[in-house]
C-alpha cells in the first residue's frame, strides 16, 4: 500500500497504481479546491468531469464568469480548480497568482487548455479508482493514522517553507507546516519512506537528528534553472544503485 499525505496532483500514487506497482493507495489533501477534484473522481464523477471539460468554451468572457461564479456542490468546484489550474501562471490555485497573457507560443489562456488530454486522463482514472482511498485531511494526521502499518509505504513531499523558503507559501494555499512535527512522525514509521525537500541547512540537520539518510539531486524547476532537492529515507541503498533487479510490487 503506498500512502501520498500531501498529494496534490498525485502523480506518485497514480503511476505507482497504473504500472502495477502498487495494489492500493490513500492519497490526502487538506486544500479543498484540490480534495474537490479527487473527490469528484473517487465518487465516479470522473466522466462528468471529462465532458464538462470538453464542453466549456474557453476564452476570457467564459473564463471570468465561470470562475466568479458561486462554487456549488464538488462537481463544479473540481471543474474550476482544474480550469484555474490550466489558466494560471504555472498553474499556481493559491489566491493571487495571475492569468497566462502570453502563455506558451503566446496562445495565451489556451496554451495549456487541451480538453480532449483532460478528459482522457479522467477517462483513463476509472480503471484505478477502485483501487483509491482518498481523504480531505491534513497529512500529518494521516501519516500518525497509518505509521504503524508494516504493509505501508509513504511517499511525502510537504510544502517547501522550512529553512525560511517562500516558494510553498506562494505556491500552496495551506502552506504553514510543523516541519519538526513532520520528521518526528517520519521516526514512527514501521514501513518505508521517501521524503523529498528543498536543500536547506536546517532540513539538514532535523534529519541527521533522526538518523535518516539524505542525498541531494539536482533538479530543474519551470524557468530550466538548476537546483538542488533532497531526498530522505530510513535506507538509501536503492539510490546508491543497489536496488534488486527486477520490479518490487508493494502490497
Amino acid at each position: 500500500m503506498l500512502v501520498e499525505p500531501f498529494a496534490g496532483g498525485g502523480i506518485i500514487s497514480l503511476t505507482a497504481l497504473f504500472e502495477n506497482i502498487a495494489e492500493r493507495a490513500v492519497m490526502a489533501e487538506i486544500d479543498p479546491d484540490i480534495a474537490a477534484v479527487w473527490k469528484c473522481v473517487v465518487e465516479g464523477n470522473a466522466l462528468w468531469l471529462a465532458d464538462r471539460i470538453l464542453g466549456f468554451d474557453l476564452n476570457w468572457e467564459s473564463l471570468e464568469k465561470e470562475l466568479s461564479a458561486p462554487r456549488e456542490g464538488t462537481r463544479e468546484r473540481a471543474f474550476q480548480t482544474i480550469l484555474k489550474n490550466r489558466t494560471s501562471h504555472g498553474g499556481i490555485l493559491a489566491k493571487g497568482s495571475g492569468r497566462l497573457r502570453r502563455g506558451e507560443n503566446g496562445k495565451g489562456i489556451r496554451s495549456r487548455w487541451y480538453p480532449e488530454t483532460l478528459a482522457q486522463r479522467l477517462r483513463n482514472l476509472e480503471g484505478i479508482v477502485p483501487r483509491i482511498h482518498f481523504l480531505e485531511s491534513d497529512g500529518l494526521e494521516v501519516i500518525q493514522t497509518y505509521s504503524e502499518r508494516k504493509d505501508a509505504a509513504f511517499f511525502i513531499d510537504p510544502p517547501y517553507t522550512a529553512g525560511g523558503k517562500k516558494a510553498g507559501k506562494r505556491l500552496y494555499t495551506h502552506s504553514e507546516l510543523d516541519h519538526k512535527r513532520l520528521f518526528s512522525l517520519c521516526g514512527t514509521i514501521e514501513g518505508g519512506f521517501l521524503m523529498t525537500y528543498d536543500k536547506t541547512e536546517e532540513v539538514i540537520q532535523m534529519a541527521e537528528k533522526h538518523g535518516f539518510h539524505h542525498k541531494s539531486i539536482a533538479m530543474r524547476n519551470t524557468h530550466h534553472a538548476t537546483m538542488n532537492e533532497l531526498v530522505i529515507a530510513k535506507d538509501m541503498t536503492w539510490l546508491d544503485g543497489n536496488r534488486p533487479s527486477g520490479r518490487r510490487r508493494m502490497p
